[in-house]
């Protein structure tokens, strides 16, 4: 027997870049929840930390060997890959209010860089509290 074993996973972002004609999905069989609606679109933030958190289970589980492998296998940078494993830094609460928004006009990644960029939790409340509040008054 060989060391050599298939691994299949389901990623669910887009590979390629803007301009470069249209974007292939990586999509998974998951059907919806019993209670989700059917026409609601999910923010594309919690996407993203969806996403960090089912990477860090692959590297965990040894499935993946490191962020390369996961770039390679999604068509992004190894940096693209590395901001959205970032978002696993973020304190507990604010990933449980990011994965269940329901109006995220104007939240992203790039917007929660300096909250990421905080150790502190506390700082990181604070500050996504202070990105929240004006996202609110923009769109009011």
């Amino acid at each position: 027997m060989s060391g050599n074993k298939e691994v299949t996973c389901a990623l669910d972002f887009c590979a390629g870049r803007k301009g470069r004609g249209k974007n292939t999905p990586f999509s998974s069989d998951r059907q919806p929840a019993d209670g989700d609606q059917a026409g609601r679109s999910i923010p594309r933030i919690a996407r993203l930390l969806a996403l960090a958190i089912r990477f860090e289970e692959l590297l965990r589980n040894k499935t993946m060997r490191d962020h390369a492998e996961l770039a390679r296998l999604g068509r992004v940078t190894r940096a693209r890959v590395t901001q959205i494993m970032k978002l696993r830094y973020l304190a507990p609460d604010i990933q449980e209010q990011i994965l269940f928004l329901s109006n995220s006009k104007g939240l992203n990644e790039r917007n929660l860089r300096p909250v990421v960029s905080r150790i502190n939790w506390e700082e990181q409340r604070h500050l996504f509290r202070k990105i929240a509040d004006r996202l609110d008054r923009a769109v009011e």
